[in-house]
This record gives structure tokens, sequence and C-alpha cells, in this order.
């Protein structure tokens, strides 16, 4: 691979997740700026996620059949800027929910295909896929890390505008990528459906959609969680920004650790830790010391369990089916998970307490690791099947 597609594909990475970080940890505390319940809160990030059932296979279909992948991509990503900016138009309930559900239904569409288009450019050296996604992670941090001293400076109401200009970036990016087709596989072509009724397959999705739920809270909530418990906004943007800055570690270890450890090895660890981390964020919020551990452990919970998860997804859904892969494990972990998980979180914070929100999580996570220590197996194994 070159420098020059290198740092292209890492471009989009960086754009795309430096929006997320303007969106997962402040989108809360602006709704609540303009006087949102807990409630609506969690109902409008739903929406978010939500569509991250539907638009992920519907963009996947569309790209594995017509071979347009990076066209789609591109269009989404400017259907992204342009519909957020309606935002600015009022601030009902209303509105911002179908402003919201337009938005995502395009924006969710495009890192799916984009994750094809990356595999499709490493074809046998998919273990570099963690030193390009690692550069989402960058922009992960030093959006999360500048924006929280930005709006605790000049209020949650310039938020809509710099999450315009990231959502710019990622069409521009996009703009700057080649486009290159799926390689045929040696192995015999299998339906989709097929596959999807492999029983390690069934166990990984449900595992996903299981750990992306335990998530929920932490990405609907957590900030405000915090701000609850004495905690800055400037504070609160450094532990996200923490947690992100462990997984950009674990990303450059996992190209030597997938083939040294094993996919299923890994995949156990990662919700072990992530249920401990649940644990504790629910029951010693008031330590920063031990919430500053808690947020090191997103190495795990999101960055070692995702980079198995995409290798596991890659070795299932191979050819003309990378795409649906990729797509469903976006619909049902991210997507159906995610909105699970914002929608239990925001009605079990009224009506039990946000402790059992996070020990709700927990215990999800526990759910996922015994699912996948009875079903998921290494794809070299010939038991996988």
């Amino acid at each position: 691979m070159s420098n020059s597609l290198y740092w292209r594909l890492s471009g989009f990475y960086l754009f795309y997740f430096a929006s997320l970080g303007a969106i997962v940890p402040y989108w809360g505390l602006y709704l609540q700026s303009l006087d949102y319940s807990i409630r609506e809160i969690g109902e409008i990030v739903a929406v978010i996620t939500a569509t991250k059932i539907v638009a992920p296979n519907i963009w996947g279909w569309i790209a594995d059949h017509t071979g347009q992948r990076i066209n789609i991509i591109r269009s989404a990503s400017l259907f992204s800027v342009l519909i957020f900016s309606l935002v600015f138009w009022q601030n009902s309930y209303g509105w911002m929910m179908a402003i919201m559900l337009a938005y995502s239904f395009f924006w969710n569409a495009t890192l799916p295909q984009f994750e094809a288009v990356t595999l499709s450019h490493l074809d046998k050296q998919i273990h570099r896929y963690s030193n390009i996604r690692l550069w989402g992670s960058i922009g992960f941090v030093i959006s999360v890390g500048l924006l929280g001293a930005v709006l605790e400076q000049h209020g949650a109401g310039l938020l809509p505008v710099i999450i315009v200009v990231l959502l710019a970036g990622i069409w521009i990016s996009s703009l700057l990528t080649p486009d290159r087709a799926y390689k045929t596989d040696a192995r015999p072509v299998e339906k989709l459906t097929e596959v999807f009724k492999k029983p390690t397959v069934i166990a990984l999705f449900i595992g996903c959609f299981l750990l992306q739920a335990s998530h929920g809270p932490y990405y609907a909530f957590f900030s405000i969680y915090l701000e609850q418990h004495g905690y800055s906004r400037s504070l609160i943007g450094q532990l996200w920004a923490l947690g992100v800055i462990a997984e950009i570690v674990i990303f450059m270890f996992m190209q030597n650790w997938l083939p040294r450890f094993g996919a299923r090895f890994l995949l156990l660890i990662a919700l072990l830790l992530t249920a401990l981390r649940w644990y504790l964020t629910a029951t010693q919020v008031d330590s920063h010391l031990v919430i500053f551990f808690a947020q090191l452990l997103h190495a795990a919970s999101f960055g070692v369990f995702h980079a198995v998860a995409i290798h596991l997804i890659y070795h299932h859904f191979p050819g003309r089916l990378q795409g649906r892969g990729q797509a469903l494990y976006s619909s049902l972990s991210f997507g159906a998970g995610g909105a699970f998980g914002a929608l239990y979180a925001g009605y079990l914070w009224n009506s039990m307490g946000s402790t059992w929100v996070y020990l709700s999580a927990s215990i999800l996570a526990l759910m996922a690791a015994i699912l996948c220590w009875s079903y998921i197996r290494n794809p070299e194994e010939k038991a996988a099947g």
C-alpha cells in the first residue's frame, strides 16, 4: 500500500470519528441546554443509532449489486452535511427527531461501506487494518479533548456549527479516496442467508448486539452522569479522550495480537473487561482514580472487540458479501444494540436511578461473554462453520 493511499484512507476515519467525538459525549448536553428531558434525550439518541439497523443494509445491498461503493459514500456524506445543517432552523422536539432521523440515515451508511473499501485495498494485509483505523481514534481524541474546554467557555450552542464543519471534512475525504472492487474469493460462493444461519455467526452478531447495548448508557448519558457527580466539562472531555487514547494504543498492537492469541481469546477478554468497566462506573463514580482506570478499559470494550469483530466478519463474509457483512455488523450491533441501550438507559434511569443503569450494562457484557465462550471459534478452525 502506498503512503498516499494510507493517508487518504486514514483521513476519512480521522474526520468521521472526530464528528463522533463531537456528537457522542456532547450532543446530550446540547439537548439538555435546550431543556429536553432525560427521556427525550434518550429517544433522540436512540433514533440516531436505530437508523443503523436499516440504513447500512440498504446501502450495503446497493453497493454490492452496483459496485458503486465509493460514489454511495460520497453522496451519503454530502447529504449528511446538508440535512444536519437544518438543526439551525428550529429546536422543537418533533423537528429535532425528524432531522436526526434523516441525517443519520445517510451518515450511518458511510462507515460500513468505507470499511469494505479499506479491506479491499488491504487485501491480504488485513491485519494492518488497525493501523489505519487508529486515526479514527486520534480524530475522536482531538475532538472530544478540545471540545470539552471550548464548550465550557463558550456554551453548548456552538456544538452544531462544529459538527457541520467535521461532516464537511468527511465528504471532502471521500472525494479524495479511490474505490477498489472486491476480490473474488477462491472459496465456493455462499448465499448471505446461508452464512447468516451458521451458529458461530449468529452468536457473533448477538454478542455484538449485547456489547453495544451495554455501551448505550455510556454513549447517551455518561457526560450527564459525570456532571451530576460534580465533574467539570473539561474533565469529562479529558476522560472521554483518555478512553480513546487507550483504544489507540491497543490498535497499534492488534496486528500482532490477533495472529498470536486468536480471535476467540481476545473476544472473551474484551467482554469480561467490559463487564468490569461498567461495574466500576456504577459503583465508584465518586472516585476520580477508579473512573480513570475504568476509562482505560475502553481499550478492551471497544478497541479489542471492534478489531476482532471486523476480523471475524471479513472471514465469514467473503467477496461480494463483504459490504453486506459489514453492514449487518453495523446495523445489529451499533444500530440495534446502540438504540436498545439508549432506550433502556433512559427509562431505567428515570425508574431506578443511574447506578442501576450501569449495573445492567455490566450484566449485558457478561451475557455476551458466556455466549461467545460457548459458540465463537477462530476462523481457521474447521469446526467454526
